[in-house]
């Protein structure tokens, strides 16, 4: 036996804010929504998925933001993502607390996440 990937990242947000998910999931972050399944679309919240990488993102009652877990996700063009978040209002945060640059932000809900510039990463 043995993992041998990750097949969705889950992420809370309070009820009502789909449109606020659309909005950062998919208009800025370029992840295409994927409708759920009936069973599962009754309990609101939204799916964003890519070949490679899947977000769902559901309500959570006592919703409280994911500060300090959080996704990495590696990106092309990271330049040009930072710019469009900090364009639509997003604080963007660019640090090197390691030596390596790490950039962060916060979707709309407060969950961070973190940005990798892809093409930085070695093979």
């Amino acid at each position: 036996m043995r993992i041998i990937a990750i097949d969705h990242v889950q992420l809370a947000m309070p009820a009502g804010r789909e449109d606020d998910a659309r909005r950062f999931y998919s208009d800025l972050l370029g992840l295409p929504e994927r409708p759920k399944p009936p069973q599962l679309a009754k309990r609101s919240g939204a799916w964003f998925e890519s070949d490679s990488v899947k977000i769902h993102v559901g309500v959570e009652a006592d919703f409280r933001p994911a500060r300090k877990a959080h996704p990495a996700l590696l990106v092309r063009g990271l330049a040009e993502l930072v710019d469009r978040l900090r364009a639509a209002g997003f604080d963007v945060v660019e640090d090197a607390p390691t030596g390596a640059p790490q950039t962060y932000v916060s979707d709309p809900f407060g969950n961070r996440l973190e940005l990798i510039d892809a093409e930085s990463e070695t093979p």
